[in-house]
């Protein structure tokens, strides 16, 4: 298993905002990417995951001995970063389920894992009337529900308290695949297990 970022480029109208970035991650291994707002942080795990496409260069994940590229990389991916939204009409519960059946798994102990996030005896509540932090720990939930080999954390420490932030700092640790984290604060680079990218400099 292998994450190759190659010459990936990206600029928008009248704006550069990277050029030429290129690393290799392997299985096991944490690659960071560290600078302050503004610098080009989510952009570049959106171009990671697919959502966004680079101006140049291209991103490989390669895994069981295939090359995978562009969409095809999506279903071996879960994310987690600000942008990902939940349905606040819907209960915890009702999430899960949609997204699951959306996903095409079939996926049981519900109350077991939204015990384990933080969330016991939420599940029938609407995620409307949960705070930020909770439902931060239901997007991890949702991150995980298929033990994806390529885990995307965009910011990962955002709205959590200091136990949320210990529980991502375990889901990080214990990971086996390749995990991608976007920090700008320094104290999260002791995550570091394999490589770093650092932007705005």
């Amino acid at each position: 298993m292998k994450l190759i970022l190659e010459k990936i480029t990206k600029t928008f109208p009248g704006q550069k905002v990277f050029r030429d970035i290129s690393v290799e991650v392997n299985k096991g291994q944490t690659l960071i990417i560290n600078g302050p707002n503004g610098s080009g942080k989510t952009t570049l795990i959106k171009i990671i995951s697919s959502l966004l496409l680079p101006t140049a260069g291209k991103v490989v994940f390669n895994y069981n001995g295939k090359d995978l590229t562009g969409s095809d990389i999506l279903p071996y991916i879960g994310l987690v970063t600000p942008d990902l939204f939940v349905y606040d009409e819907l209960t915890a519960f009702e999430n899960l389920n949609f997204f699951a059946e959306v996903s095409g798994l079939v996926v049981a102990n519900f109350e077991i894992k939204l015990a384990q996030f933080g969330l016991k005896g939420r599940g029938y509540d609407l995620v409307g009337t949960y705070s930020s932090g909770m439902k931060q720990r239901l997007k991890y939930i949702l991150a995980l529900m298929r033990n994806p080999p390529l885990l995307l954390l965009d910011e990962p420490m955002v709205n959590l308290d200091d136990q949320g932030k210990s529980m991502v700092e375990d889901i990080i640790k214990s990971h086996d695949g390749i995990t991608v984290v976007t920090t700008n604060e320094k104290e999260n680079l002791k995550y570091v297990g394999g490589r770093e990218i650092r932007l705005g400099e």
